[in-house]
């Protein structure tokens, strides 16, 4: 089997990508677009993804759902080797990195269940009948949200 041969086997078209990932074709070419992934072209100019991509994706996956940033997954990715497939002690660094996140989120996902049975934070549209927790709409001078909910659960991940 020769070298090219080889290699191609080693990349995968944009649909096994979607299909393996659970990402769609957009959100790809957005993350390709946003420096996470990477891609080449075939000569009629469709991508193809090496397979290690699928692991970079789980861990854009992973990070994004414990609340990291856009720009915090990317910095992340960007101590990953670029030369090769980033091992079992690469992944195990990055990690570390994000437990203190995940702990936070907890924390304030704590905060909210216990607080549930009481009031969500007054965010819940009921300001006239409200008077247990914002009384006269105090809350609306300090901005718009939720403003009781912990400040981790209402900000936007992409925004900071």
């Amino acid at each position: 089997m020769d070298v090219r041969r080889i290699y191609m086997q080693q990349l995968l078209p944009i649909g096994d990508i979607v299909q393996r990932s659970g990402f769609s074709a957009p959100t790809l070419r957005f993350y390709e677009a946003e420096g996470l992934i990477s891609s080449e072209r075939t000569p009629g100019g469709h991508r193809i993804y090496p397979r290690a991509v699928l692991r970079r994706l789980a861990f854009i996956r992973a990070a994004s759902t414990i609340g990291l940033s856009l720009q915090q997954i990317r910095e992340e990715l960007d101590t990953l080797p670029g030369g090769r497939t980033p091992t079992k002690a690469d992944w195990t660094r990055l990690s570390r990195h994000w437990r203190h996140h995940l702990d936070e989120r907890i924390a304030a996902l704590e905060r909210l269940r216990d607080g549930l049975d009481g009031c969500i934070g007054c965010g819940c549209l009921s300001l006239k009948r409200c008077t247990v927790m914002n009384l006269g709409d105090e809350l609306a001078a300090q901005g718009p949200g939720a403003r009781l909910l912990p400040r981790l659960l209402r900000e936007d991940p992409d925004r900071s």
